[in-house]
């Protein structure tokens, strides 16, 4: 007689016997990327400009967004007591795909989430924002001249101001971008902040920076890298990269697993630990990092973007590095100029 045969290894995050719900913190921000890669935009500065998913490809990614959209729901079940932000990074166009509207409509309804945005270049129609509760619902948004005309853009923009949506609004530094920049800073509604991405492998003067500076008082958050490594971030504790098949990792720029959502395999470390990474130069990870005052910079907006004290710009503001640049540092985790 053989033997009883030992089960097959089960691959991360499919179906079987459930392991105990880890320990949660009282607040969770997690940011999630499926495959989703296709995008209507053609922005020089983005490698998946015009690309175009398969219907495969399409399917997938709707599937793994309603599986994290139901692990979120499930939490005052499994972690009672914890709160939960979403903050949703396409590699392409989100909102133009039905399944992440229903998405941010489901997730905003929720009474333990917090907040939940996206990052998008606000291409689609809006209507459906009326579904939402607006109290937790908020876009990330980013206008790409030459892609869309000024009135188009601001259109939508004076759009979601009357209907009450939260969002921000930042453009990609790119010396052609400038005065589409100051027009658009000079017609948003007085109370939607305006930010600036440095561009990717781009190096500022400090007279550059200081035009720059004037329409985002926070550019020079962005205009260096900032020095990282060993250094206290609350990515792997209160903030948690996630990506379609539930792999968890501290951030979207650091590769090490932590384990799987769904199987609870996963395990963070509980405070602030330090980074790996010699630098950081992407909004959405050095935003994180203790050493720097974001989090009270951002405070009841971390993660769409929105300051909590809206800054004044001036003309004649001049950029205060907070850091002191990485030397060599580069700015390769900048993605489609919107993190």
């Amino acid at each position: 007689m053989h033997g009883a045969l030992s089960p097959a290894p089960r691959a991360p995050g499919a179906p079987g016997r459930a392991r105990p719900a880890p320990e949660l913190p009282p607040h969770l921000t997690l940011l999630y990327r499926g495959p989703l890669a296709s995008c209507d935009y053609d922005c020089p500065y983005c490698p998946f400009a015009k690309r175009r998913d398969d219907p495969g490809t399409l399917r997938a990614d709707r599937a793994a967004l309603e599986r994290f959209a139901d692990w979120v729901a499930d939490r005052p079940a499994e972690n009672p007591g914890t709160r939960v932000s979403v903050l949703f990074t396409p590699w392409g166009e989100g909102l133009v795909r039905s399944w992440y509207r229903t998405a941010i409509v489901r997730l905003s309804r929720l009474p333990h989430v917090e907040r939940v945005a996206i990052q998008t270049n606000l291409s689609g129609r809006l209507g459906w924002l009326a579904d939402c509760d607006l109290s937790s619902t908020a876009l990330w948004t980013t206008y790409h001249p030459g892609q869309v005309s000024h009135e188009r853009f601001l259109a939508k923009a004076r759009e979601l101001t009357a209907a009450g949506v939260r969002f921000s609004v930042g453009v990609v530094g790119e010396p052609d971008h400038l005065e589409a920049a100051r027009r658009m800073r000079a017609e948003l509604p007085g109370d939607v902040y305006l930010w600036v991405n440095a561009a990717e492998g781009r190096t500022y003067t400090d007279g550059e920076a200081a035009e720059w500076q004037a329409l985002d008082p926070h550019f020079h958050y962005s205009r260096h890298p900032h020095p990282s490594l060993g250094r206290p971030c609350r990515t792997g504790d209160s903030v948690l990269s996630v990506d379609a098949d539930g792999g968890v990792r501290r951030c979207h720029f650091v590769d090490t697993p932590m384990g799987n959502l769904y199987d609870g395999s996963f395990a963070r470390d509980p405070g602030p630990s330090p980074c790996p990474l010699t630098s950081c130069d992407c909004h959405i990870g050095y935003v994180h990092l203790e050493s720097l005052d974001l989090y009270d910079v951002f405070r009841g907006g971390v993660v769409e973007r929105v300051p909590a004290v809206l800054p004044a710009a001036s003309p004649g503001a001049a950029p205060t590095p907070p850091c002191t640049p990485v030397p060599g540092g580069t700015t390769s985790n900048r993605r489609r100029g919107q993190t």
